[in-house]
């Protein structure tokens, strides 16, 4: 009787076989066809087995029945597992599934899918396609959601858009003999109803858009001079300032004048209409307030500035005026007040280029003189200085875009330029160039595409700039306003 212990096999044998019986010889002289036939065996159990040779053998080999590979090292993202889903079934769920992937399954599984691509757990018809490894993202617009080291990144975001393209050069050009080269003078407005004022020397002209019929508004003789002119907002009534300074008011229509009002001691360079009333300035350092419903010549005087009155707006809620002169002050009054309740006094120069935003309430634009060049930008809740920018030249005036939030500036001294801007960081959209003096007179056409602008070089040029609002796309020559060169007047 065998008094050593067997030791219990991993295998259920048959009864007369045991270990040695499935020892594999592979000795150098046998056969290799029998050879060959051994290596074939497979053994279907599940389990592995530990030990295939006698106890005896002073070599001991492991095998098992199949191959279980090593996921965090086989790199398999080289094998494109997923296809890039479509956006939309991506959504914004994307980078909240690798995260919770990688919380789920740990930072090495979720770094082996790199963005766009699936997890090799949930392959699809693309199993095994080669493609090229990349040691950085294939494009500058996919940046990792939590940084360049993260194992996930972001959704590929949309590229920016090309800078809008603005024509360089005028698609109409009027003479306009006798327009004044003058820095504080206004002498050119567009109405909503798309007719042109122009004053020339002691004349106004009509021009309308719509058929390019000129028409001779008024004529105030040898002794007086235009210095100023303003559509109301309906477009029906069109002020005049005189250098004499009274403020006229005329039927556009009719072409018949309807009131002649005085009070200020010379002439009179600028007019602000809001729904009720007029507001004058003048070179006497006032600001008067009309009335048209009543017979006196005006019902108040603003006094705040120590020089010329050359800027003047109302705000779109008919709440705030600002005005700016040539003691470099830029004053904010409101309806009621008679002293100024902002007092803004960062310009150098004259300020004469005002506008107020379309698009924020309380959010106003000043450029100053030859000594400053600068636009800045203010929140009159406050009185607090937004933004400033330096153009280079002279700001002569400025207008804001209704359709966009965009805004355009005429220059002086010394580059007589014209320049579109996106606001709020302020870039340059375009810089337009073509009057060989400063250009001191802008207006907006009503659709709010196309500009006018004026200047010492007695030339009216009109630049599409501006989108329309619907199709946010450079405007076209409609045929309306032919190219070439024709005069107002």
């Amino acid at each position: 009787m065998d008094t050593q212990p067997r030791r219990k096999s991993g295998l259920n044998l048959p009864a007369g076989m045991n270990e040695t019986s499935l020892r594999l010889e592979t000795s150098a002289a046998s056969d290799s066809s029998h050879s060959s036939s051994f290596r074939s065996i497979s053994i279907s159990s599940p389990r592995m087995i530990s030990s295939l040779t006698s106890p005896s053998s002073s070599k001991s080999s492991i095998c098992s029945d199949r191959f279980i590979p090593c996921r965090s090292s086989s790199r398999l993202h080289l094998f494109g597992l997923m296809d890039k889903e479509s956006p939309a079934k991506e959504g914004g769920n994307e980078a909240y599934s690798r995260i919770l992937r990688s919380e789920l399954f740990g930072p090495d599984f979720g770094s082996f899918s790199p963005a766009g691509q699936g997890s090799p757990m949930s392959p699809n018809r693309n199993l095994l396609r080669f493609k090229a490894e990349h040691s950085a993202p294939s494009s500058p617009y996919s940046p990792s959601l939590l940084g360049q080291d993260s194992g996930f990144s972001s959704e590929v975001s949309t590229p920016p858009k090309p800078p809008r393209k603005v024509p360089k050069t005028p698609h109409k050009v009027l003479d306009a003999p006798s327009l004044q080269d003058d820095f504080y003078l206004n002498l050119v407005d567009w109405s909503s109803q798309n007719v042109l004022a122009v004053g020339l020397g002691t004349c106004v002209y009509l021009w309308t858009a719509s058929n390019s019929k000129v028409t001779k508004l008024c004529d105030l003789g040898p002794n007086d001079s235009v210095c100023a002119v303003q559509w109301t907002r309906e477009g029906s009534y069109i002020s005049i300032g005189t250098n004499l300074g009274q403020v006229q008011v005329w039927d556009g229509t009719q072409c018949k004048r309807v009131r002649t009002m005085g009070g200020h001691q010379t002439r009179t360079g600028v007019l602000a209409w809001n729904s009720r009333t007029l507001s004058s300035g003048s070179r006497d350092r006032n600001i008067l307030q009309h009335d048209l419903r009543v017979s006196s010549d005006y019902v108040s005087k603003l006094v705040g500035h120590k020089s010329e009155v050359c800027g003047l707006k109302w705000s779109h809620d008919d709440r705030e005026l600002a005005s700016g002169g040539n003691d470099n002050q830029l004053l904010v009054w409101n309806q009621h007040s008679q002293q100024p309740v902002l007092k803004l006094t960062e310009h150098t120069a004259a300020v004469k280029a005002i506008a107020w935003s379309p698009h924020q309430s309380n959010l106003l634009a000043s450029g100053g003189g030859t000594a400053d060049r600068c636009i800045r930008f203010w929140n009159t809740t406050n009185g607090h200085q937004l933004n400033n920018i330096d153009t280079g030249s002279q700001v002569c005036n400025l207008s804001w875009s209704k359709n966009v939030n965009e805004l355009v500036s005429t220059h002086g001294y010394s580059q007589n330029q014209i320049m579109v801007w996106k606001y709020p960081l302020m870039a340059k959209v375009a810089t337009l160039t073509g009057h060989s003096l400063r250009v001191l007179y802008l207006a907006m056409s009503p659709d709010g595409q196309t500009i006018v602008t004026g200047a010492g070089d007695e030339t009216l040029r009109f630049w599409n700039v501006f989108p329309s609002v619907k199709s946010q796309t450079p405007v076209k020559d409609t045929g309306l306003m032919s190219l070439g060169r024709t005069y107002i007047r």
